[in-house]
């Protein structure tokens, strides 16, 4: 749990320095507070991060993508968040080393994935197949169900990034605040391994969410 408030804390970070500290005129500031509630961040927390996002002696943080691939040559796309890509770089090297995997270089496993945006919605009293048809033009790529991590039930939303704002204004719009929206790296398809193989690959990727700069890890293992 602390290290997914921290994770939110420095997307609340990058959202103040690139939109300023109001939500009502900062969409991405919005979509990391819709996530801040579904992680139950506490409030003090929350504000305590924006008013610390809005100080002229807070570190700015870069925004990093790695690749590289891990056990048995499973693609592996780690985002990061850094205020020192020097530290970072070498943290990911060494993650992927000690785990039997190799960093590779830029574009060597990011044509693998598509960049969408994922919207997840509780399900009560929304008509999905009438809400699909609703959404196409503001960029629906694609609506399926799924599972929280309480194992709920939830609508899982998809577009390509380019459209992430006009599909949470769609949304918005029509009164529908999703329990978290966020970017992901979708992989075009999936990898299906032993449980022993994956086990090594899930040990990779569990090593490397546990790193401070590290934001999330994508990969295709089905």
């Amino acid at each position: 749990m602390a290290k997914l408030f921290t994770r939110i804390s420095k997307d609340i970070t990058i959202a103040v320095k690139a939109g300023g500290t109001s939500p009502e005129s900062n969409s991405a500031l919005r979509r990391v507070l819709q996530n801040a509630r579904a992680a139950n961040m506490p409030k003090d927390k929350v504000e305590a991060a924006i008013k610390r996002a809005a100080g002229q002696d807070q570190q700015d943080y870069e925004v990093v993508l790695y690749e590289g691939y891990g056990p048995h040559g499973i693609p592996i796309l780690v985002e990061t968040a850094t205020d020192n890509v020097t530290r970072t770089v070498a943290n990911v090297r060494m993650h992927f080393k000690k785990g039997g995997g190799n960093l590779g270089a830029s574009g060597s496993v990011g044509f693998l994935f598509r960049r969408m945006g994922v919207f997840r919605l509780d399900p009560a009293g929304v008509d999905a197949d009438e809400l699909e048809l609703e959404l196409i033009d503001a960029g629906l790529q694609e609506l399926g169900e799924g599972e929280g991590e309480k194992g709920e039930k939830q609508l899982i939303l998809r577009c390509l990034f380019n459209d992430f704002g006009h599909l949470q204004a769609a949304l918005e719009a029509r009164g529908i605040t999703p329990i978290s929206a966020e970017s992901a790296y979708v992989p075009n398809d999936l990898v299906h391994l032993s449980e022993e193989q994956a086990t090594e690959v899930l040990k990779l990727v569990d090593s490397m969410e546990q790193d401070d700069d590290v934001q999330q890890v994508f990969h295709n293992l089905g």
